[in-house]
């Protein structure tokens, strides 16, 4: 048996779950066996991306974890962080502008 962990996070919330969990144990199958779901209703473990230590990883199911290793499950982004960032350079520009203009 090995100690992993699984996480998951909300803006203004978190939970870690700790757990023991077979040597030749899966990220997914981590997910599922820590009971987060129960938690979190809104956690889809067949879609939803996993990572570890903040890198993806493309195949949670085939995943094998290593000891003291923690799956964080990730939300859906909202907002495409590449258009959020535009908007916001616009709007800083057109605010610089209307400045000059005065």
């Amino acid at each position: 048996m090995i100690k992993v962990e699984v996480a998951f996070a909300l803006p203004h919330e978190q939970k870690i779950i700790s757990l023991q969990v077979a040597e030749d144990c899966s990220a997914y199958e981590a997910v599922i066996q820590s009971r987060i779901v129960e938690i979190y209703p809104q956690i889809d473990p067949e879609n939803d991306s996993m990572g570890i230590f903040g890198k993806g990883i493309p195949d949670p199911k085939s995943y094998i974890l290593k000891p003291d290793q923690r799956v964080e499950i990730y939300r859906p982004l909202i907002a495409d962080p590449k258009e959020v960032r535009a908007r916001r350079a616009a709007k800083a520009k057109a605010e610089r502008e209307a400045e000059e203009a005065k």
